[in-house]
């Protein structure tokens, strides 16, 4: 799948795409949007050597075909034309109204520095009915050609321009990597060979037997992955590749890759192949693993073996686009995984499974939603001391809302500050979806099981609903100052005090060290705040929430602003 596929000079174009965003970016000081200052402001902390850290990052997560349609003319591919059950079709979303977003300043403003969206390779051409009514794959999730782009959602241009703009603002991108399962038979979509796939049993999740090697659902052909034999390529995909003019080169990169690695044929190691090439193409920061204990554990050590060997080829050849010394990210979904109760050992009931031990360098938190219901304290250094703590070694993605996940925090949009607060200043990585800071709607009349999850981005209510804008706002201010600071995701946790609730991060590394305070629930107006020796006298701090500076004297700090939550940084 290498970018040689591209139907022009790739090369002339990328580094035009590279030039084009390094003026742009240049030029920022004068644009008068909303993102203007906040990019001034990312360009200030950059100058002071602030890190990335993947502990405390701000990942945006977003369905690719709902969050924003950049390209109208790719909206219908495949005659894709059948009426769908509500929800369950495609409506416009792709990879350019990504990019889109993120020239306009929308994840900037947001404090968002990696964006995670659903797959984008090629998807079966039909659709199926799964129990919820006809659906198409406008998920991305039912993948037929691993080394193609869907055309719903972009070209490999689209995504080379993509990872180019988001890393000019300094985002990191994450794709989602699939291995389980190829898509549903269909009409249009033959099933491939039965040395590829198994279509029975169907899982019952009793046992790691019965949680592996079976199928998720009835007609979704799960990839033998515990196998090592050898397979030939799908007839039919061998004829796609001749009809599309690339057969040969698909073969020779086939040959190189089987050749250097050296491990057989086996179905496993053609979908790493595939995946990685994305590294290698275009220099992306990480993969979210889809179904991962659906997959025998060893075959993910060998995938994030091969990620790491792509990303390290591509900072070889890339060495002007390499932001930083930060490695490949690879984040696992093992679903209804409480991690923080059960620790780094994943229990099917007859085994147990260390994923971290086995390429993982994060896993999705679903116990975070339970534990968001805590007070602020208790969660908070529950959370310190699991994720942050001396010797841990436990990464988490926390996040209070999800595309397949039925029962979120807060499904009627009643606590959506709540939900902000809570997400950004808790430890370890935070997901934002698509939608929670405009509190998009989640329960649609009409749909069936998820489907009610992956409504179109409500742009209209941010652009004019001012109770929109309002919560709006509150997440972007808590977003800046998570991903300005380090310390407030990745470093150690302390309570300075239980009313006024006044807390203090503090992170360091052998390049960086910082410290900030943060109070919530205090009183609006003029406030005294004891602050005890977190910063010394004399010392200049500024609240980031409403833009107000103030001296520490005598180990207080006096502030008159008209919020009830102070996020107090040192001026430098």
């Amino acid at each position: 799948m290498r970018i040689k596929h591209l139907n022009h000079d790739f090369g002339m174009s990328l580094l035009l795409l590279f030039l084009v965003a390094s003026f742009t970016l240049g030029c920022k000081k004068g644009k008068e949007d909303q993102g203007s200052n906040n990019e001034e402001q990312t360009e200030v902390n950059a100058k002071k050597g602030t890190p990335f850290d993947w502990r405390g990052a701000n990942l945006y997560f977003l369905l690719t075909d709902r969050f924003n349609n950049g390209n109208p003319g790719n909206d219908l591919n495949y005659d894709r034309t059948l009426p769908t059950a509500p929800l369950r079709g495609f409506q416009g979303g792709d990879i350019k109204g990504i990019t889109q977003k993120i020239e306009e300043g929308y994840f900037t403003d947001l404090g968002v520095n990696a964006i995670w969206f659903t797959p984008v390779v090629e998807q079966i051409h039909g659709g199926t009915d799964e129990g919820t009514g006809f659906t198409y794959a406008f998920h991305g999730y039912w993948t037929k050609d691993w080394t193609a782009l869907d055309p719903n959602f972009g070209t490999m241009e689209d995504l080379a321009e993509l990872v180019a703009t988001a890393h000019s603002k300094g985002i990191r991108i994450v794709m989602d990597a699939v291995i389980n399962h190829t898509g549903p038979v269909t009409e249009k979509d033959p099933q491939w060979p039965d040395g590829w796939v198994r279509t029975e049993p169907k899982c019952t999740y009793d046992s790691y037997e019965n949680a592996v090697r079976c199928t998720l659902v009835e007609n979704l052909p799960d990839i033998r992955t515990e196998s090592d034999e050898p397979v030939a390529l799908p007839e039919a995909l061998v004829q796609k590749w001749k009809e599309e003019g690339r057969y040969e080169q698909e073969m020779a990169e086939l040959e190189a890759f089987f050749a250097r690695t050296g491990y057989p044929r086996a179905p496993k190691y053609y979908i790493i192949k595939w995946l990685t090439d994305f590294i290698r193409d275009f220099g992306i920061d990480g993969f979210r693993a889809d179904t991962v204990r659906h997959i025998e554990e060893e075959v993910w050590s060998q995938f994030k073996e091969e990620c790491n060997a792509a990303f390290e080829e591509w900072k070889k050849e890339h060495p002007e686009k390499v932001l930083d010394e930060t490695t490949f990210y690879t984040v696992g979904e093992v679903y209804d995984y409480d991690i923080i109760s059960s620790g780094n050992q994943f229990d099917f009931g007859d085994v147990k499974v260390n994923y971290y031990a086995h390429g993982f360098d994060s896993m999705i938190n679903f116990e975070f939603k339970k534990s968001a219901n805590q007070e602020y304290e208790s969660l908070f250094s529950t959370y310190a001391n699991a994720v942050n703590g001396e010797g841990s070694g436990i990464q988490v993605l926390n996040y209070l809302t999800s595309h397949d996940d039925g029962s979120p925090f807060d499904k009627e949009r009643k606590r959506t500050m709540e939900t902000a607060t809570k997400l950004l200043l808790s430890p370890g990585t935070c997901q934002i979806y698509y939608g929670d800071e405009s509190a998009r709607n989640l329960i649609v009349e009409g749909t069936q099981g998820d489907a009610t999850l992956r409504s179109f981005m409500n742009w209209e209510d941010i652009q004019n609903d001012p109770e929109t804008k309002e919560l709006l706002n509150h997440w972007q201010k808590l977003g800046r100052f998570r991903r300005d600071h380090p310390s407030v995701g990745a470093g150690s946790h302390a309570m300075i005090s239980k009313v006024p609730y006044l807390f203090s991060r503090t992170y360091s590394n052998p390049d960086f060290s910082e410290q900030v305070l943060i109070g919530l629930d205090l009183n609006a107006g003029p406030k005294e705040l004891s602050i005890g020796d977190t910063f010394e006298d004399g010392t200049q701090l500024r609240d980031a929430y409403s833009d107000t500076q103030a001296k520490v004297s005598g180990g207080k700090v006096k502030l008159d602003t008209p919020f009830t939550i102070v996020l107090l940084e040192k001026i430098e």
